[in-house]
Formats: C-alpha cells, sequence, structure tokens
C-alpha cells in the first residue's frame, strides 16, 4: 500500500486487515534537576529570540537573490530553520510536562535522583556519576540518564553495596564509595 509517509516498520496491521500508525514509545522519566531545567528553559529563550530570527533575516536575503533551486544559501538556511523549529517544538511539549526534583531525600546516604555517586567497578579506577534526566545526560561530563540500566541497578543502594548491573556490554559489579547531593 502506498502511504506517502512514514517508514514501513512504523506501520502494524489492525485486528480488521487494515494497516494503522504504530504508537509511539512510551515517554521518557519526566524529571530533571533544577540545573538542567534551567539549561533547557534557556536553551528555549536562545533559539526562539536570537537564533530563529537570525536564521528567518538570512534566509529572507538569500530567497531575495533568485532562482532558489540552485541557491546553495536558501536551501542550508531552510534546513537550518527547519532544526530550529524541529527543538523549539520538542522544547514546547517538553518542559511543561518535566518535573524538576531539586529537594535532597529524606535518607540522603541512599542513591536516589540527582545523586553524585562514586563507584569502584570489579577492575579499574573509580568512576563519578551522577544521576539526571534523560534530557540533560551528558556521558563525557559523568551525567547519565535515570532511565539507563546503570542508574536503575544503584536505586535505592548506599554506600558499601555492591550492585550487579546489567549493561549492554555484560554483567558488571559495583561498590558504591560514596554519595552526595549538590
Amino acid at each position: 500500500m502506498a502511504r506517502g509517509w512514514g517508514k514501513e516498520e512504523d506501520f502494524e496491521d489492525a485486528e480488521d486487515g487494515s494497516e494503522r500508525f504504530r504508537e509511539a514509545p512510551a515517554k521518557a522519566s519526566p524529571y530533571v534537576t533544577t540545573e538542567g531545567y534551567a539549561r533547557l528553559k534557556a536553551e528555549y529563550e536562545e533559539l526562539w529570540s536570537v537564533r530563529r530570527p537570525e536564521t528567518v533575516r538570512a534566509l529572507t536575503a538569500a530567497a531575495a537573490e533568485g532562482d532558489r533551486s540552485e541557491n546553495a544559501e536558501y536551501q542550508y538556511r531552510k534546513k537550518e530553520l527547519r532544526e530550529i523549529d524541529r527543538r523549539v517544538r520538542y522544547l514546547q511539549k517538553r518542559i511543561p510536562d518535566l518535573k524538576v526534583a531539586g529537594q535532597k531525600p529524606a535518607r540522603p546516604e541512599r542513591v536516589y535522583f540527582g545523586a553524585v555517586v562514586e563507584l569502584a567497578p570489579e577492575q579499574g579506577d573509580p568512576k563519578t556519576y551522577r544521576i539526571v534526566g534523560p534530557d540533560e545526560t551528558d556521558a563525557t561530563q559523568g551525567r547519565i540518564s535515570i532511565d539507563s540500566p546503570l542508574a536503575r541497578a544503584l536505586l535505592n543502594h548506599e554506600v558499601g553495596d555492591v550492585v550487579l548491573a546489567k549493561l549492554p556490554g555484560g554483567a558488571i559489579e559495583f561498590e558504591i564509595l560514596s554519595v552526595g547531593y549538590p
């Protein structure tokens, strides 16, 4: 059947024999740290108030140059505007759904959302991670998503516990050396 949009794997057979668009996967956790929320709001404001107007001005100037089909600047600016609009739409939908978790938990010796955890793997040097929301993960800075296998394995454990994390590369045991909340 010719659909005109969507990929083949995006469709599934309905009970009546027709095809229907497959449901989107479950949403990521709605939690975010105070700093992460501020970064997302700042990104939205910068995109909407600064980058989008600049791109629209550049696009208008490129469109005035004539033949748009062979105008590389026009094509580039159209693509840039689509990317900005895509991100703005995502942030407009995501920011209202976020739940800011900025308070320290009642039991700060345990690992919960927002914790900074120092771990000693079976082999190798200790590593420090902060458990954050999926919108603020950054492996280079040691910020891991609460939805990640490692974070899920660490939740509700405390200093001295040995935790078995089933990671994509295989199961690894970690000892929790310290837990803190910034």
